[in-house]
């Protein structure tokens, strides 16, 4: 492991790494695009716009997750740059066990309060009854998506990414296969599509759960699940950030459902549709830029300055080639895209507009996932906590508010692009402040 993270050339560890979770984030991704083929298949928008309206809910789960997840990933790289197995284990436990806790407190909330938060996500008399049906399923599975995130993460920071690639792409190959199964043949609708979600990752949480015996610094022993308050909060302040990350995403997606659906359900199946399609740019930077974290958690826990730094050179490179490369070609073929899954011109001409307002700023996306994960590796808190909130919460809420009122329909389609230009810049000052005293000479 020490000659992965410390010696190995630059782009071989990376790739090692990283490339394993990005092959993981493209099965997803192609489980999300199947999904809604076969969800619009059915001609049915009020369905297609239920689903959509549901969808920060299972962002809201990831979010949990992730906070023992990637706040306990990040701890854990740095003590293993440090050499500190007994820490790395007692996290790796302590994580585990707590977000079982966590997701069980968390249904039974979620299930006392399902009317209101049904309103809160949007839900209109035509749509009720389908984001009901996917919300009740989805919540009674939740213990399998948010537990996978612990796991899922921290043994990745062993270099044992490649099984968790295999839990991941074998929990979606089930949830592909159910899908149509559940959708066409049994007839279960929204209820059918969050039944194959949960399924899916309970393959993958099981598997995870026996891969884990592979790691050596790591361990999911009851005996072990406790850690020290400041390794506690050392966990929580990196791990909260990371939360409200994948939180102000889902707070994102139902400020713009909310704005859209006056638009009419057509509006929102349009967005629902670009965001499925924005995912083959957004999941791929992501699994690049998480695939890294425990290289960079690694050796800035060894004070390796010079590695560090060609890291984080290589890390920036390869955001902005893959996000320029595939914005450009989505951007020229939008309106097939579009047709694909939907053929109703009023929703063409929406989602073609929509998706390449989205695409038009990712190459600075992808430079924001890269501040983002560096801000997490290295126990950054405040400025993980500031990139956290300004993207997708209130930059993006602002952005919205005002550009509705001034734009209409297309200051809600454009918001998106103007908060990532915004947060971008902040990033990068905050970037620059967080390494001014070190040589990565």
């Amino acid at each position: 492991m020490n000659d992965l993270f410390e010696k190995a050339p630059i782009p071989k560890a990376y790739m090692q790494l990283a490339l394993p979770v990005v092959l993981g984030m493209v099965a997803s991704m192609v489980y999300n695009l199947a999904d809604t083929f076969f969800v619009a298949k059915t001609g049915n928008a009020n369905l297609v716009a239920g689903i959509a309206l549901g969808s920060p809910l299972f962002s809201f789960m990831l979010a949990v997750g992730d906070i023992f997840g990637l706040g306990g990933s990040a701890v854990i790289s740095r003590a293993l740059g440090r050499h500190d197995y007994q820490q790395s284990a007692r996290v790796s436990s302590f994580c585990f066990y707590i977000a079982i806790v966590l997701s069980l407190v968390l249904t039974a909330l979620l299930l006392a309060f399902e009317a209101p938060i049904l309103n809160l996500l949007g839900a209109t008399a035509a749509t009720r009854p389908y984001i009901a049906d996917f919300y009740r399923v989805l919540v009674l599975g939740s213990t399998f998506i948010i537990v996978s995130l612990v796991p899922g993460n921290i043994i990745r920071t062993e270099g044992l990414a490649q099984f968790s690639m295999i839990a991941t792409i074998s929990g979606t190959v089930l949830t592909i296969i159910l899908d149509p199964i559940f959708i066409f043949i049994l007839h279960w609708g929204a209820a059918g599509v969050a039944f194959a979600n949960v399924l899916g990752y309970a393959v993958n949480t099981g598997l995870l759960v026996v891969f884990m015996h592979r790691a050596k610094a790591l361990s999911l022993a009851p005996k072990l699940a406790h850690i020290s308050g400041p390794a506690f909060k050392d966990v929580v302040a990196v791990g909260i950030p990371a939360s409200l990350t994948n939180l102000t995403q889902s707070f994102g997606i139902m400020l713009l459902n909310v704005y859209l659906a006056s638009y009419g359900a057509q509006a929102v199946a349009a967005m629902g549709i670009v965001q499925k399609i924005y995912l083959v740019v957004m999941m791929v930077m992501v699994g690049f830029a998480f695939g890294a974290q425990p290289l960079v958690g690694y050796n800035y826990g060894a004070k390796k300055w010079p590695r560090l730094g060609a890291i984080l050179r290589y890390d920036f490179k390869v955001e902005a080639l893959y996000a320029s490369g595939c914005a450009i070609i989505l951007m020229i073929f939008a309106p097939q895209l579009i047709k694909l899954f939907m053929s109703q011109p009023a929703i063409v001409s929406m989602g073609t507009l929509m998706l390449r307002a989205m695409l038009i700023t990712t190459p600075l996306v992808g430079f924001i996932l890269v501040y983002t994960t560096v801000f997490q590796s290295v126990g950054a808190a405040v400025s993980a906590l500031i990139m956290a909130l300004s993207r997708q919460a209130v930059l993006l809420g602002l952005a919205i508010v005002i550009l509705a009122q001034l734009f209409g329909l297309h200051g809600i389609v454009w918001a998106q692009a103007v908060a990532d230009v915004l947060t971008c810049l902040i990033g990068w000052g905050l970037y620059r402040q967080a390494f001014r005293n070190v040589d990565f000479k």
